[in-house]
């Protein structure tokens, strides 16, 4: 995951430039999105590389999958991108900025709930008895999903419009910012910590919610489909809600903190749930739906704030800040492991104690972020342009 990680951040960067270069949002988005396809059925198609060497030895395992993975980052970058440097370029309004981008965070629970339908029909229809039929149950999982993906893909780019370039603002449509222009504003750094702590909430606790509820809470299989089926749920319904907000500055902080100030709370009750009150988890699980919309919405909306009418750079911002996203991610996740792999505890029964490296990777890591968050939001000055009602044409 940590070359996964590294691929991804450093694209990002690169992606960046090229897109505010030479435009053309949707080409990188198609071209990322074949890579991804290619990528990811590789990595669920078993270990070519040992099949061609005839070799199945850990190292090259390791090498194999950490290659895919990493160009499977890089194609994700790519479409990721491009689709965030879309949502500042499509329109100006500063209010029709968070409907898109909470619509966005919207469709993206849709996506994750679906995974989660489609691994449920697989795992009906096909019957694991053997190691290989469960290999062979994922390997459907990969394969249904890249190709309703790719359909979804097709319908983005033939019902979708190309923003064009906003020449009367700018007056010459290939005039790209400096990246030293970013570097000069104050907001443009605090964005980012706040942009990285919040994608940091939500990638940290995603990677061990499963681990938590199976090892540590020792509750049914289940569970580890149930409890993020509702944390999606409530991330979908919340997301939509916020499309009828008017925003302004102190909204925007206000939101932000009610989504860290949740965040907060849960993570020290996973600390603290012992195994026999297991079931409050579910509880759990629906404040942290509520939070993680409302950090995430905010969050990339104070991105667009930073952006306002520059769009020319809006691509460097996009992948600059996700580049912090992607490394501390892979750093984070690859300390805890490496403690985790250390740890009695993994050797032992995860209920003879509260605080395993799981509890501290779900609970106190996304509870600290979003104490930062929240306290590095306040110190930001969002000139967010007066509210305007939804008249103008999104695209232009």
């Amino acid at each position: 995951m940590l070359s996964g990680q590294i691929a991804d951040g450093l694209a990002t960067i690169f992606f960046g430039e090229l897109i505010d270069r030479f435009g053309h949002f949707k080409i990188w988005h198609g071209a990322g999105a074949i890579l991804v396809a290619v990528s990811f059925s590789s990595v669920f198609g078993g270990c070519i590389p040992c099949k061609l060497l005839s070799s199945f030895s850990t190292i090259v395992e390791t090498v194999s999958y950490s290659t895919f993975a990493a160009i499977f980052n890089v194609g994700w970058a790519a479409t990721q991108v491009s689709h965030m440097s879309m949502v500042s370029c499509i329109t100006l309004n500063s209010t029709s900025r968070v409907v898109l981008a909470s619509c966005r965070n919207a469709f993206t629970m849709v996506a994750n709930l679906s995974l989660y339908g489609i691994a449920f029909i697989v795992f009906e229809v096909i019957r694991a008895e053997t190691r290989a039929d469960i290999e062979n149950q994922y390997r459907w999982i990969a394969y249904l999903s890249i190709f309703i993906g790719c359909c979804f893909v097709g319908v983005f780019h033939l019902g979708t419009k190309e923003p064009r370039s906003k020449t009367g603002i700018h007056g010459n449509i290939h005039a790209r910012i400096s990246w030293t222009y970013w570097f000069l504003k104050i907001l443009y750094y605090q964005v980012a910590i706040v942009y990285m702590l919040t994608r940091l909430v939500l990638n940290v606790s995603q990677a061990y919610l499963a681990f938590y509820v199976i090892d540590d809470l020792q509750m049914a299989q289940s569970s580890k489909a149930l409890v993020p089926a509702i944390i999606y749920i409530c991330s979908f319904v919340v997301s939509i809600l916020l499309q009828e907000i008017a925003w302004n500055e102190q909204r925007l902080k206000a939101y932000y903190t009610a989504g860290g100030i949740l965040w907060i709370f849960c993570g020290t009750a996973i600390i603290l749930l012992p195994q026999s009150m297991s079931l409050f988890v579910y509880a759990i699980s629906i404040f942290i739906g509520i939070a993680n919309a409302l950090m995430t919405v905010t969050a990339v909306s104070m991105q667009n704030v930073l952006i306002g009418q520059d769009l020319n750079g809006c691509a460097f911002v996009c992948g600059s800040l996700s580049f912090l996203d992607k490394i501390s991610c892979g750093l984070t996740l690859f300390v805890l492991q490496s403690f985790h792999s250390s740890s009695p505890i993994v050797a032992g029964n995860y209920s003879t104690s509260n605080f395993s490296i799981t509890r501290y990777g779900l609970g106190l890591v996304p509870a600290f972020c979003s104490l930062v968050g929240v306290a590095v939001t306040w110190t930001m000055e969002l000139r967010v342009p007066l509210y305007k009602p939804l008249t103008e044409t999104l695209l232009e």
